[in-house]
């Protein structure tokens, strides 16, 4: 017969957990995104948005790359641009958010890192996730990348890889400490 596990006992039992799979040594979750070199005539840098999603579709936001320079805050108004990240939480976002929102990038593979001390982590519950990654240019296209993963991460089972095919290069999910 099973013991059934307390309260305690069970916020025991995930620490455990953690600490074997090497979760509570890391401190930071590392996103490696790239933006690919593309040969058109009128080139913008791409606004992006980055996210973690639950089964139940709710967003806990990461990172959003737009253009922050722009008269009379003007480049807010086209983050709606990044269709899927707006309907998950974007539009109720008072940017700027420290922290969180930053300039836009060119071509080249840009470091995202996000301590897993934040707040907005440290309250996930175990499950199923996708990070999402968004991109959205100016007289050019849009795409939406998928990663599947489970959280509390593994670190056994990173680094996690995704690609995107126009708007969006190689994606990579670590754990660094």
């Amino acid at each position: 017969m099973r013991k059934k596990l307390s309260g305690k006992s069970k916020a025991v039992a995930l620490l455990g957990a953690l600490l074997a799979s090497g979760w509570a040594q890391a401190q930071s979750l590392q996103l490696s995104i790239e933006i690919p070199r593309l040969k058109v005539a009128e080139y913008h840098n791409p606004y992006v948005a980055v996210w973690l999603e639950d089964e139940s579709r709710n967003a806990t936001q990461l990172a959003v790359w737009y253009d922050l320079g722009m008269r009379n805050d003007e480049g807010e108004k086209w983050l709606k641009d990044l269709r899927q990240w707006w309907r998950r939480g974007g539009r109720a976002m008072d940017v700027p958010v420290d922290g969180i929102t930053s300039a836009t990038y060119g071509p080249g593979e840009h470091k995202l890192k996000v301590a897993l001390d934040r707040e907005e982590l440290a309250a996930l519950e175990p499950g199923n996730y996708r990070l999402r990654v968004e991109a959205a240019r100016e007289v050019g296209g849009r795409e939406l990348v998928d990663i599947p993963l489970t959280w509390p991460l593994d670190k056994s089972a990173l680094p996690l890889t995704g690609r995107g095919e126009s708007e969006l290069g190689n994606i990579r999910i670590a754990l660094t400490d």
